[in-house]
């Protein structure tokens, strides 16, 4: 009768456990990145009343007799599925999109979490705004390369960085010359316009002329001032020194004979003080075709510009935007995987440390190796179901309900016991 009481009593303890879990989860339905758990129970060491015994002659076999002496909480697990994704609009928001977690640290502990609410700090790292902990990756070098291979360390986002104006280089042209142009008539046939930049950041304006000459083949002139409103020069601190002319010629399918085509590397000389230009023109993907033309050239370069913002692309790379248009890496988010997630420990504030039974983190770039990507302008939601809590929830009720019933029932036998003196 006593086995009886002491059951109901482990009973009791498993499932006010239970009603714990589901407390936590319930109250945590909102919290970014938490993982719900769930309870599982096992049975206590039963009490062996007879052991079993095998088919003998003509009898058959016994099995064991025994008695189970309750109930007790055998594990908590934390689930480790996908949440859903929310939009903030915020850039240093970030969410997870797979398996992996951010890593953190404050410089003497290393921690993990799927909380991406993070923000920058007055030392301008990246870091999650509810503990300060920095979020570790590889920051860039000057030329935006980032080295996956080396140690991770907190990511930097230099606000308000200068960036020096990049001079212009290279020059495509893009579109179309009509094919049905007549050489005859009145030159220039076609003009495009395109602007360069210059060692300072200035920009200077080009024109490039283009005058059909016979079946499929074309001149171009690259000058300074604009034929179409007049012959003086445009711009005074700017003058071709050379390769300003050329000739283009098409197959009869309409694409550019590179082989037979005579393009001459631009050279500008500058007289503003910033260095003289070499700019190599691309004419490959222009076409001689029967339609108007849109022929059209851009060149590469920039202004000086400032950092202004940035944005997280969906393998960690963080590209920073700045005033003049130029978008650089400066540096790369990192995540962890682990063998085992469900042997981390929480630690609070959504954050996990690393156990002998959830291996070593596995570190690399999002996307790869197994990793989620990363989405930018969103945070990833609690996995709780509400629905299922509420159902557990009633389900805990009742087993807590039936086991006291048995102790009140053991103990009215008892009484009965007792009362049998009488």
């Amino acid at each position: 009768m006593m086995r009886s009481m002491f059951s109901a009593i482990s009973g009791l303890r498993a499932h006010q456990t239970w009603m714990d879990v589901i407390g936590n989860n319930i109250s945590n339905v909102n919290t970014t990145g938490f993982k719900v758990g769930r309870v599982r129970f096992t049975d206590i060491l039963s009490q062996l009343v007879r052991g079993a015994s095998g088919p003998q002659e003509g009898r058959g076999g016994i099995n064991p007799l025994q008695i189970g002496l309750g109930t007790v909480t055998g594990a908590v697990d934390t689930i480790h599925t996908q949440g859903a994704l929310q939009l903030t609009g915020k850039p240093s928001d970030l969410a997870i999109q797979g398996d992996g977690y951010f890593i953190v640290s404050d410089g003497m502990q290393t921690l993990y979490t799927r909380d991406g609410a993070f923000d920058i700090g007055s030392d301008l790292r990246l870091v999650n705004s509810s503990t300060g902990f920095s979020v570790l990756g590889w920051q860039a070098d000057a030329d935006g390369n980032v080295d996956p291979a080396g140690p991770v360390g907190p990511i930097t986002i230099p606000i308000g960085q200068q960036l020096d104006a990049v001079a212009s280089t290279e020059m495509t042209v893009q579109g179309n010359l009509d094919a049905n142009t007549d050489p005859a008539s009145l030159p220039p046939h076609f003009v495009a316009k395109v602007g360069v930049i210059d060692s300072q950041g200035f920009r200077h304006e080009l024109f490039i002329l283009f005058d059909k000459t016979g079946a499929n083949t074309w001149n171009y002139t690259i000058q300074e001032d604009d034929p179409r409103t007049s012959a003086t020069e445009d711009d005074p601190a700017l003058s071709i020194s050379g390769g300003g002319s050329g000739s283009l010629t098409f197959d009869v399918n309409g694409n550019l004979d590179l082989a037979a085509s005579t393009i001459n590397t631009l050279n500008l000389a500058l007289t503003n003080g910033a260095d003289n230009m070499t700019i190599t023109p691309d004419f490959t993907k222009l076409t001689q075709l029967k339609s108007i033309s849109t022929a059209n050239a851009v060149a590469n370069g920039a202004p000086a510009g400032s950092l202004t913002t940035f944005t997280v692309s969906q393998t960690g790379e963080v590209l920073g935007i700045y005033s003049n248009g130029t978008t650089k890496v400066i540096g790369q988010v990192a995540l962890a995987l682990f063998t085992n997630p469900g042997g981390l420990m929480k630690v609070g504030s959504n954050s996990y440390q690393p156990t002998v039974n959830s291996g070593e983190p596995i570190v690399g770039t999002p996307g790869s190796g197994g990793r989620g990507v990363v989405a930018s302008g969103y945070l990833e939601m609690s996995n709780v179901d509400l629905a299922q809590e509420f159902t557990s929830m009633i389900m805990a009720q009742r087993g807590f309900q039936a086991n006291s019933r048995v102790i009140t029932t053991s103990d009215e036998i008892l009484q009965e016991l007792v009362n049998l003196r009488r």
